[in-house]
């Protein structure tokens, strides 16, 4: 349970705090940030590539936004963001904090030199039974990103969760066991990009996005780049002394991994929206297997697809759906 009484958090639902201050998108940073997510698109790497498509400088990956956990990017009025606070002295303990859903929308693609400003708001707060979990604790937050010149860039939405112990992801509730080889993951699979919604139809695929091995130094590498240095997720002790079998990886190292599905099928400049439901954890010796499919298109040209990624052993990590705009389907010839 939080430090602080319910009722005390309740009475913050409506607060803001500007949160964010001087998150300069750099190139550096952004390779590595597509890095850490196995991400190997030149958009986010090369400024030719990036012109060729129309823009002047590299663009950032979908979740890029979660560098804002550096301290250097935190305002003076904030409390420190870690899980659980996002500039708000929530109570949470972070040891028993998870990331329950994380959602995107975007007003443009982030550019390298982009600078932007964070105020984030409280919407919600209240509990629940969380069976094995306890009594859990949710806590909804909503950040507007604007840039230098005060144009609203992106919206990012999270929901954190303090739960009254560790989630239990024992291995006899798993289909492949921690730390040992997982099933034969399937082969990725890459697919044409749609030059327009007219190249789409309703449960069709996209590509398959295949990670395999998990190491620890993946969710290390994932730390540097974007900030989240919980050591649950590197520190084997500390991870056990909380009642974890082993570190695991970041919810949004995950998610990271899931929206290559989405650039790879759309390209970045078409996404509007990206959003995930965290379901389970990834262990060190697991496969990350993520993929989509189209759920509707519209005649405007909007398409909406559901994402998910799982182990090769078919545990689903986290479910989603994205929103990509492309060329307006061509009315059908009478």
């Amino acid at each position: 349970m939080p430090t602080k009484p319910l009722a005390e958090l309740e009475a913050m639902v409506g607060d803001s705090h500007r949160t964010v201050e001087g998150l300069r998108v750099e190139a550096g940073k952004v390779a590595e940030f597509a890095r850490a997510i196995t991400d190997p698109n030149p958009v986010f790497r090369d400024e030719s590539v990036a012109r060729e498509r129309g823009f002047d400088a590299v663009l950032a990956p979908l979740t890029y936004p979660r560098v804002k956990r550096f301290p250097r990017y935190q305002a003076d009025d904030g409390a420190a963001i870690d899980e659980g606070h996002y500039g708000f002295d929530l109570g949470f303990r972070p040891e028993y904090v998870l990331h329950g859903e994380q959602a995107y929308e975007y007003a443009r693609p982030l550019l390298v030199g982009d600078e932007l400003t964070g105020t984030t708001t409280l919407t919600d707060v209240y509990q629940r039974d969380g069976g094995r979990a306890g009594t859990m604790t949710f806590a909804v937050l909503e950040t507007e990103y604007r840039d230098q010149s005060g144009e609203l860039v992106l919206t990012d939405r999270a929901t954190a969760i303090e739960t009254e112990g560790a989630v239990d992801d024992s291995e006899s509730e798993r289909s492949e066991s921690i730390g040992d080889t997982s099933p034969a993951p399937p082969e990725p699979e890459s697919v044409a990009p749609p030059r327009s919604a007219d190249d789409l139809d309703t449960g069709q695929t996209g590509p398959t996005v295949v990670v395999t091995e998990l190491e620890r130094r993946h969710f290390v590498a994932y730390a540097g780049a974007s900030g989240d240095f919980n050591p649950i997720h590197y520190d084997e002790p500390y991870a056990r002394s909380a009642g974890n079998e082993s570190v695991f990886g970041q919810g949004m190292f995950t998610a990271g991994v899931a929206s290559r599905v989405v650039t790879d099928w759309f390209g970045r400049a078409a996404v509007s929206s990206f959003g995930v439901r965290f379901q389970s954890r990834v262990f060190p010796g697991e496969t990350i297997v993520a993929s989509g499919e189209v759920t509707d298109v519209t005649g405007d040209g909007t398409v909406e697809t559901a994402i998910e990624a799982t182990t090769a052993g078919g545990t689903t990590l986290l479910t989603g759906t994205a929103t990509a705009t492309l060329p307006e389907r061509k009315p059908s010839s009478i």
